[in-house]
């Protein structure tokens, strides 16, 4: 996916932060963060969204759920986190790449728009 800004993440050609990444999936610092910590977790392979997954998709759907809280652990979230998944214009997805936002210390996030 030529065009989609999270895949040239991955692929190295547009600067993040990055904190974690294996063979299946890349976590980087948000750059509008809404809360004190804003990680974004996506798919290493273009998936646009929530809806596009099929059975198939279980495994590496479940290692990125099994490795958010160890990310974010890692992170400094000891006392938990929020995850949220936007889906379609509906649910507020703007990059139409699936991504996994995980935010910690939300007390004073601004939620507003997102």
């Amino acid at each position: 996916m030529t065009d989609c800004l999270f895949c040239k993440i991955v692929a190295g050609d547009i600067p993040a932060d990055i904190v974690y990444r294996d063979d299946i999936m890349t976590v980087f610092r948000d750059i509008n963060p809404r809360a004190r910590v804003h990680l974004l977790a996506i798919p290493n392979h273009h998936v646009e969204s929530l809806d596009e997954l099929t059975a198939e998709d279980a495994s590496w759907v479940g290692h990125i759920t099994r490795m958010l809280p160890i990310v974010a652990r890692e992170s400094g979230l000891t006392q938990g986190f929020r995850t949220v998944v936007n889906t379609g214009v509906g649910g507020g997805q703007e990059v139409y790449h699936l991504h996994y936002h995980i935010l910690g210390d939300v007390r004073d996030a601004d939620w507003r728009g997102f």
